[in-house]
């Protein structure tokens, strides 16, 4: 288990008789961003709460940066960054001053501190903002300055719980460019909770879903897309005024065609190429057959979850 900055086996957190998280496997190597994805409820923040220490297991195994959370949550906590959905600070103090007492409260020396919150106000773009009360940071802005409080002990892991939620897409964006830009440069592992999942899809190396305590899908957008869609990577749509089983048994013969439907006129491709100008080609060879339409879908990570979704 201590191959990977988090590992768990069968994890399970049970209050009472409610199971709310079911016998979780997870191994998120050192510097994966991995988006762990779920609706309400299905028990990524008791995840969460047990990674950091916060509550215990019911059974399984679960460490983190070789530690036991049960056993050493100090020394997680030290290595450790967490940004909740909802930041706190103390309004009346200048963003320097939250700063200086998080580095005090993680023992860093006083010497080192004021060089430490200047490297970590300008990674987060805040660095002429210093001496401002927080009280007049916009949300973007109190985000960014909770990144900048999670980097001061220079941690090895990050979870941050919607760490986009209610900002504009601008900002969401400059809080993901942070994001992508700390983990290529300073190889931190991240574990980002989301629901936009469109932002989460543009940096997460891996992603894993959750529904009611388990985890029913992991992998990259691809790897979930082909397992969901039958095992193709794309979607041709093509409808046509004619033969429609003529027309299905011939595209059947292109070469790297793996599934072939239709609906009406509607013709159903699956494949993992864009074969869009070998379909095109043999259909409007074809007499008798006009080609009216044709789509093409790459899906997404919103298409992948909601047809989880959908399914369970």
């Amino acid at each position: 288990m201590d191959n990977y900055v988090i590992s768990t086996k069968n994890l399970t957190k049970k209050y009472g008789a409610k199971t709310v998280v079911d016998n979780l496997n997870l191994s998120i190597p050192k510097g994966e961003i991995y988006g762990l994805l779920g609706p309400n409820g299905a028990g990524k923040s008791t995840v969460i709460l047990m990674l950091l220490g916060l509550t215990e297991p019911t059974s399984g195994e679960l460490s983190v940066l070789g530690y036991k959370p049960t056993k050493d949550p100090l020394r997680i906590k030290r290595f450790t960054g967490y940004l909740p959905e909802k930041v706190g600070f103390y309004e009346d103090m200048t963003s320097v001053q939250n700063l200086e007492y998080t580095a005090l409260l993680n023992s860093i020396p006083e010497k080192d501190i004021p060089g430490k919150i200047d490297a970590c106000l300008t990674i987060v773009g805040l660095l002429k903002d210093k001496n401002r009360i927080v009280k007049q940071f916009s949300k973007g802005m109190k985000q960014r300055l909770g990144i900048a409080d999670v980097l001061i002990k220079d941690p090895e892991l990050v979870i941050f719980d919607e760490p986009t939620e209610g900002l504009d897409i601008e900002v969401a964006n400059q809080i993901l460019e942070s994001i992508f830009n700390l983990n290529r440069d300073k190889k931190i592992t991240f574990v980002i909770c989301s629901h936009q999942l469109n932002l989460v899809q543009k940096i997460c190396h891996k992603v894993g879903i959750m529904s009611k305590g388990k985890l029913i899908g992991e992998g990259n957008v691809s790897e979930l897309s082909k397992n969901m869609f039958g095992g193709n990577k794309y979607q041709i749509e093509v409808e046509i005024i004619g033969d429609v089983n003529r027309v299905v048994e011939k595209i059947k013969s292109i070469k790297s065609i793996k599934t072939v439907s239709s609906t009406g006129n509607a013709i159903h491709i699956g494949t993992d190429e864009d074969l869009r100008q070998d379909v095109s080609k043999t259909v409007t060879n074809m007499d008798g057959i006009i080609l009216t339409k044709m789509d093409i879908k790459d899906f997404s990570l919103e298409d992948v979850y909601l047809n989880y979704f959908k399914e369970v």
